[in-house]
């Protein structure tokens, strides 16, 4: 009997992602945004957010989190904010 493939479903990739959270706990929001703009994930949009928001650039941080279906929480919740991303990317790789 020959094997069926399962359908293919739109998965975040996490290892950019994962690399891109690295950039923004470290506060270099410049690369990580060259690795975020790639994406099309919620997720991608999150930390695209997160970037604009450690960048002061609060109008387009709010336009991030706004396509990230995500409330914008300002800046000062940012280290909460890279915190909680980075336990969806690790949820998302299971």
């Amino acid at each position: 009997m020959p094997k069926t493939k399962s359908p293919k479903t739109k998965v975040p990739k996490t290892k950019p992602l994962g690399r891109a959270l690295e950039l923004l706990a470290e506060g270099r929001w410049q690369p990580a945004h060259e690795i975020v703009q790639k994406e099309e994930s919620a997720l991608g949009a999150w930390l695209h957010g997160i970037v604009h928001t450690l960048e002061g650039d609060f109008d387009n941080a709010r336009y991030w989190y706004k396509r990230a279906k995500r409330e914008f929480p300002g800046g000062d919740a940012v280290k909460r904010e890279i915190a909680a991303a980075g336990r969806a990317i690790e949820a998302a790789r299971d």
